[in-house]
């Protein structure tokens, strides 16, 4: 049995007809961006993230781009981040001109540690971009605080946390802004690249508005200079069909991702995610940690498991990022968990079968590698 990480053709084979006829409409209309869809896609997303605004872009490092300029930061402020994350976190700082300031990650949820935060602001700083890293929510409530008192704009990456709610409430509705992705891949994903913001300010949501179409609030009048960050039509129709589907798909994610805790609940090598008691993890990717897992992901993949890994270098060690000046062992809890961390399959549409298979094939693995138990401090004797 051959189990992928993401299965995308069982999401979309019981959509296909719908998902065929908007996008065949779409194509007879003609109006292929900025359209009818864009339009009731922005109002139907927004309510879902129970937010006065959304505002459809291109893809999710856009989103965030958007959103940093949208809120004024440019050349020569500072922005606070975690460095365990995609790149796109720290890319679309950069490319408006500011400077990342990483701070570690807490052990157990990988989302930004708040205690860290405080110390690294300093009078360049213009933003925090919290992420809730693989679903779960990051500890937002200490973060606005901060931010209030040091008159900063907090930016959400919600890029794989669609529905995840902290304290009750969604992600997205937070901060000041937030961006999402709909990667093909995401809880809500796109069948190409398409992004959205959301906020409750009318002001930023109308500058978001005019930097997404090169700085226009009308054709051919340009107030700000922007950037081309619109959605297109067709992702935007797709995306409609597949919107009211999500509370569903996120329900079955939570209950796979405790399935697969219970099943691996016996294995003392193999470290599960832990659900902060503030939040309600959608489990865009279900990640594990173990000290072997380069050998285990090579095993698992031999097995026709797909498993992978977000992410293995983080991002104040990318050879891109190298000018920043950090070095290895500046943040050593992200360092560790990158070295350790490891993403088994995970879709709304995954079998029990298939999630006990994985679960075998990992039991099997430390079966026959006892030596990788010894190596994760677990007596085999």
């Amino acid at each position: 049995m051959s189990i992928p990480l993401v299965d995308l053709g069982a999401q979309y084979r019981p959509l296909k007809a719908e998902i065929l006829s908007r996008v065949a409409e779409v194509l007879e209309g003609m109006q292929l961006f900025l359209g009818p869809n864009v339009q009731a896609l922005e109002r139907e997303f927004a309510a879902h993230a129970g937010t006065a605004y959304a505002v459809g872009v291109s893809d999710g490092t856009t989103a965030l781009q958007i959103a940093l300029m949208a809120c004024g930061v440019g050349a020569g402020d500072e922005v606070i981040t975690v460095a365990h994350t995609f790149v796109a976190t720290a890319e679309a700082i950069v490319l408006v001109g500011a400077r990342p300031v990483f701070v570690d990650i807490d052990p157990e949820t990988y989302t930004i540690d708040v205690s860290g935060v405080e110390e690294q602001i300093t009078p360049r700083t213009r933003a925090i971009i919290p992420v809730h890293l693989y679903g779960q929510p990051a500890d937002m409530d200490p973060i606005m605080e901060l931010a209030t008192r040091h008159g900063l704009c907090v930016i959400e990456d919600a890029c794989q946390a669609h529905g995840a709610r902290y304290k009750g409430r969604l992600v997205g509705s937070l901060g000041h802004m937030a961006a999402f992705s709909f990667y093909c891949s995401k809880n809500l994903g796109a069948y190409g690249e398409a992004g959205m913001l959301t906020t409750n300010d009318a002001t930023l949501a109308e500058r978001a508005r005019m930097l997404r179409d090169h700085g226009s609030p009308e054709r051919y009048r340009h107030e700000l200079i922007g950037l081309n960050g619109r959605l297109d039509e067709i992702q935007a129709a797709i995306l409609r069909v597949k919107l009211p589907h999500m509370p569903q798909w996120n329900s079955q994610r939570r209950s796979h991702a405790a399935h697969y805790g219970t099943l691996l609940a016996g294995n003392q090598a193999v470290t599960v995610p832990r659900e902060a008691s503030y939040a309600e993890h959608v489990y865009h990717l279900y990640v594990v940690r173990v000290p072997q897992r380069d050998e285990l992901l090579a095993f698992l993949r031999e097995q026709g498991v797909g498993a992978g890994v977000h992410y293995p270098v983080p991002c104040h060690l990318q050879p891109a990022l190298r000018r920043l000046g950090y070095r290895k062992g500046d943040l050593p809890v992200t360092e560790r968990v990158a070295a350790e961390v490891l993403s088994l399959p995970m879709y709304p549409e995954l079998t029990a079968e298939q999630r006990a298979r994985v679960v075998e094939a990992v039991e099997a693995f430390f079966e026959r590698r006892p030596e990788a138990l010894e190596l994760a401090g677990i007596r085999t004797t």
